[in-house]
């Protein structure tokens, strides 16, 4: 009885699965788009003046950082 009703319930599944209608058209609107075919390049020609800081030993900016003073280093005059 068990079997019977399962292969009954699998046939009603597949016969209800088959009698819906989903022929919906999705329309889709396109966009014309134009190809550029021509480039400006921009020259900038300002010069901008910058200081680099050329270390000779590879901790130098590690030494300088360590290397610093306060004011509470300085002796004091008695």
């Amino acid at each position: 009885m068990k079997t019977i009703a399962t292969i009954f319930f699998i046939f009603f599944i597949g016969m209800t699965a088959q009698a819906q209608n989903n022929t919906t058209d999705v329309k889709v609107e396109t966009v014309e788009m134009t190809i550029v075919t021509e480039t400006a390049y921009e020259l900038n020609l300002e010069t901008k003046t910058e200081v680099a800081r050329l270390y000779k030993h590879k901790n130098a900016r590690v030494t300088k950082a360590l290397s610093f003073t306060t004011q509470r280093n300085k002796a004091k005059m008695a």
